[in-house]
């Protein structure tokens, strides 16, 4: 059989892509023991390529969604978010925000029964801390349990104070007005005559 471009030649090979006869100038050999055309031989080279294209593109796509797919939103990653946000909301608030401590003073000449009832709240604060022992005398609730400005420290001088073994202590008015003796101790409020 004679190949199919030159005439004159003996054919060598078949073509695996058509089957023609070829010579040895004119087969390509691809992979060992295929031979192809030119026609073929490009065809073949070109397919080759645009399959080897079309899988990098793909597996392109393929680790695009993983990346993506890594990316997406669990719920560990909203619980961190939500957590941190809260975090510094609560910072924000303690730094930033809060009520103001009231502002003015009080007049205790107006109130007097204010002082006494914040001195007796002191008392309690102080055998709290101190293992259920009262204070010898009222200024070892300054400053510590009993914050006053200096202007209201003479209003201490006002009460009267003393421990009493059978109720724990008593605190009273020096010079009450008539029908307003209030006697506080550890265990309530009375009233007595003056």
């Amino acid at each position: 059989m004679q190949c199919k471009n030159h005439p004159n030649r003996r054919a060598e090979h078949f073509c695996a892509g058509c089957g023609i006869p070829l010579c040895s100038d004119c087969s390509e050999e691809a992979k060992s023991g295929q031979f192809y055309c030119f026609q073929c031989a490009m065809l073949t080279s070109v397919s080759a390529v645009g399959t080897t294209i079309k899988d990098k593109r793909v597996k392109a796509a393929e680790k695009k969604e993983k990346e993506e797919e890594k990316k997406k939103w669990t719920p560990f990653r909203y619980f961190v978010l939500i957590s941190g946000v809260l975090i510094l909301v609560m910072w924000g608030v303690i730094l930033f925000g809060g009520q103001q401590a009231p502002g003015g003073s009080v007049d205790f000449d107006s109130q007097p029964r204010l002082m006494l009832f914040m001195v007796d709240s002191a008392i309690k604060r102080y055998a709290h801390y101190q293992a259920d022992q009262y204070p010898a005398n009222l200024s070892d609730l300054i400053p510590n349990y009993l914050r006053l400005a200096d202007k209201d420290l003479p209003h201490l001088q006002k009460l009267a104070y003393g421990r009493d073994p059978a109720v724990g202590y008593r605190l009273s008015y020096v010079r009450p007005k008539p029908g307003e003796n209030i006697v506080i101790t550890a265990k309530g409020i009375k009233y007595e005559s003056s």
